[in-house]
């Protein structure tokens, strides 16, 4: 089960065409803690960022990003791939903390 902020949204076409090319956007809600905030203690906040997502279509690997500090809180990610049958988009990402979370996003090809 993903944990609470962990959590994704995912928005692509409701159906595409075999061969049509579609975009693919992702918003990942995390607080993409840099590690160079403090607390109103005065203690440095650990560093905690969406390190990886990866997105599989079809059992092909279709995009990969490697995220570090310099990406915001709740990253917004969008890309494009061609319709070639109707398959889940398989998203995984993990943080530093080790925290994983996965969804799954049917693509209908008509």
């Amino acid at each position: 089960m993903t944990p609470p902020d962990m959590l994704a949204r995912v928005q692509i076409p409701p159906s595409v065409r075999r061969g049509e090319v579609f975009e693919i956007r992702v918003l990942l809600q995390h607080p993409m803690e840099t590690g160079y905030r403090f607390d109103v203690l005065g203690s440095a906040v650990p560093k905690n960022v969406i390190h990886t997502l990866t997105v599989d279509y079809a059992g092909q690997r279709i995009f990969k990003a490697e995220m570090s500090t310099g990406i915001s809180a709740n990253p917004y990610l969008s890309f494009y791939t061609r319709a070639t049958e109707s398959a889940d988009l398989q998203l995984a990402w993990s943080d530093d903390k080790g925290q994983k979370g996965q969804l799954a996003v049917p693509v209908v090809v008509a």
